[in-house]
Order: C-alpha cells, then sequence, then structure tokens
C-alpha cells in the first residue's frame, strides 16, 4: 500500500518563517561624547525598564532585557496594543515625575502592583508578521514602527509620534 502524497497548490511553498522568542537586545555603551556623522543614530536614554512585547496573534508577552517575563508586571502596557498579527516591539517603561523620568517612582509602583502612572516608548519594531529586522534598513524601520504603533497607541490616549 503507498503513502498517499499531497498534491495541492500549497504543497512545497515556503511557510512564513515562525515568529522567534526573545531577542537579546542591543545594549548602549557608555560614552564620553556622542559619536558624529550620518552613519549614526540617537536615542533618548530613559531612566526605565527594558521591555520587548511580543504580539501574537492575541497573545501578549512582555519580556525584559534578559529575556525574564514580566507579562504581569505591564499587562495593562500590553494590553494596550492594539495590532493584528505578530509583533515584536522593543521599548522602554517608565513612569514621569515632574517631566523626567524616575526609576525610583517605577520600582514603588510596580512593587505595589500600580501600573497606572507606567508610560511605555516603543523604539523599535524588531518583528512584523514574518518579517526579521534587516540592519541595513533601520530608518525604513523606525517609519515603520512609527506607522504601525501611532494609530494603536493613539486609540489607547498614549501616543506623541516621532516628529518627521
Amino acid at each position: 500500500m503507498a503513502k498517499r502524497t499531497d498534491s495541492s497548490s500549497t504543497a512545497g511553498a515556503a511557510r512564513p518563517p515562525e515568529m522567534p522568542g526573545f531577542i537579546k537586545p542591543q545594549l548602549a555603551t557608555l560614552k564620553s561624547k556622542a559619536l558624529v556623522g550620518s552613519q549614526w543614530l540617537h536615542e533618548i536614554k530613559f531612566d526605565g525598564y527594558r521591555v520587548q512585547i511580543h504580539l501574537n496573534k492575541g497573545k501578549r508577552k512582555v519580556y525584559t532585557r534578559n529575556g525574564l517575563d514580566w507579562t504581569k508586571q505591564f499587562s495593562q502596557i500590553a494590553g494596550a496594543l492594539d495590532i493584528s498579527g505578530q509583533a515584536i516591539i522593543d521599548g522602554e517603561v517608565v513612569v514621569i515625575h515632574e517631566g523626567r523620568t524616575n526609576f525610583s517612582e517605577l520600582q514603588a509602583e510596580i512593587a505595589a502592583g500600580r501600573q497606572d502612572r507606567l508610560v511605555y516608548y516603543a523604539f523599535d519594531l524588531l518583528w512584523r508578521d514574518g518579517e526579521a529586522p534587516d540592519p541595513d534598513i533601520i530608518m525604513r524601520r523606525c517609519a515603520t514602527s512609527q506607522r504601525t504603533m501611532t494609530p494603536a497607541m493613539a486609540s489607547a490616549g498614549e501616543v506623541d509620534p516621532m516628529p518627521g
């Protein structure tokens, strides 16, 4: 008896890549002065927790920069992101006090189990519906991040769009 094979049009077609798990972030290196030149991009340093939010067809996970699952601690932030499909968003969770980020107040809010003062600054889209980032096209990724995040966060009243 012969085993039946699939002869449909999808046989042999490439499957989209699986969404990766935690992606180790590139961390900042302290320098005495900013590097100059058009090949360098600079980001504001926030005093908070670096996190990745993984959105996978309605399921949400939040990971610290060391890969710890902190979904419970940041469930309101993850819940505010209404993005269909798959996405991995890199950013920083902070508490703002008198116009500045305040790490000790962030720690106090988390220790107390409160989330209403937490703010998430998304600064990179690491994965979107099967597409991994190409390090040579970071400016296009920034634009894609802005187009993806702005409508999702604006609906929650939580967006401060990037200029440009």
